[in-house]
């Protein structure tokens, strides 16, 4: 099993270093509410809510955003050009050290 350091900065600045498993097809979102983070996830991962919404605040190169992320993206609240839907980063080596912020909720 590999794992990954994902960095999650939660809505009080709060810096929280977690470890996830490249092996079982899990994404940002599932990782934050595994370690008991608030991100609320409610559609449970269709791109359909947005209450995952985050900012990227690291380097890292992530796939293009899907039709689906950029639509639910346009109607979210506090959007700004980093944003990312956590439920649509899956975790993968190719992510290994990545800083997220949690949006505000809104």
């Amino acid at each position: 099993m590999e794992d990954i350091k994902v960095t999650i900065i939660d809505r009080e600045g709060v810096s929280h270093e977690l470890q996830g498993p490249t092996d079982m097809n899990m994404n940002i979102m599932e990782l934050c509410k595994a370690y008991d983070l608030p991100v609320l996830g409610e559609c449970g991962g269709m791109a359909m809510c947005a209450t995952c919404q985050c900012y990227l605040e690291s380097e890292t190169d992530l796939p293009e955003q899907s039709d689906d992320e950029l639509d639910m993206l346009d109607q979210a609240f506090f959007v700004k050009s980093n944003s990312r839907l956590g439920c649509q980063i899956h975790l993968n080596d190719s992510i290994d050290g990545i800083v997220l912020r949690l949006a505000p909720e809104a």
